[in-house]
């Protein structure tokens, strides 16, 4: 058996769920817009710039949370997974999970982005294994704190390492497509690492290290999975 490891953000979305959750927080009113916003966007220019402190981000993206009930934050998660995210989904990425599944491949997707916000995402794209960010609960609230390691740069190579070793499959090759000079750790650690649509520095590492690179946001078909057709053959 084989693992497809997919990030989430930018990759098979067309955006940033964890962003695009915070704006609309501040749409619905749940936080200050402008402070919130000014934040929101400065933590996101750092993730893509490759200096997000990780740590500060999850304290400030789930602090606003400890406020709110959690049946009011269910009611908003599948108002956002509906208006937000559903017209974000990239068809051809859609193909490319189903290409895999179609093989009998293991699918996971692994993200920073915290598992409430993701958890009905990975359902939406039909991938049964998730590795996230988890937010800390106590007394069925969230805490505004993170429990265990996030799933960041190389915290994605450590959880998938503990989900590995805890699992009785043994996976004969591993894909893992992601956009994000942040998921260097992992794609350096896989058999198959492909840029996907990636950010400058991971494709000018890439194309160094003749990588596979493809778009998800060009037309669905054949030409998406060019570069990476023949092990997917295998």
């Amino acid at each position: 058996m084989h693992l497809a490891i997919f990030d989430l953000d930018n990759t098979l979305l067309d955006g940033d769920s964890d962003y695009l959750w915070g704006r609309f927080l501040v749409q619905v009113g749940l936080v200050d817009s402008e402070r919130y916003e000014q934040g929101n966007r400065r933590f996101y220019e750092d993730y893509m710039a490759g200096t997000l402190d990780i740590r500060a981000f999850l304290r400030f993206s789930l602090t606003p949370l400890r406020r709110v009930p959690m049946d009011e934050l269910h009611t908003l998660r599948r108002r956002f997974v509906d208006e937000v995210v559903r017209p974000r989904v990239l068809p051809a990425a859609r193909e490319l999970i189903e290409q895999h599944r179609r093989r009998g491949d293991r699918l996971l997707i692994i993200t920073a982005t915290n598992s409430f916000v993701t958890g009905p995402i990975a359902e939406l794209l039909g991938v049964g294994h998730l590795l996230a960010t988890e937010p800390e609960m106590a007394d069925g609230h969230f805490t505004g704190e993170i429990a265990g390691t996030p799933a960041f740069q190389g915290g994605k190579l450590q959880r998938l390492h503990q989900w590995l070793s805890a699992r009785p499959e043994r996976f004969e090759q591993r894909w893992f497509y992601s956009d994000s000079r942040n998921d260097l750790p992992l794609l350096e650690a896989v058999d198959h690492p492909v840029g996907v649509d990636p950010d400058a520095e991971l494709e000018r590492i890439a194309r160094q290290r003749d990588w596979p690179v493809v778009s998800l946001r060009s037309d669905a078909g054949r030409r998406v999975f060019e570069r990476v057709a023949e092990p997917l053959r295998g």
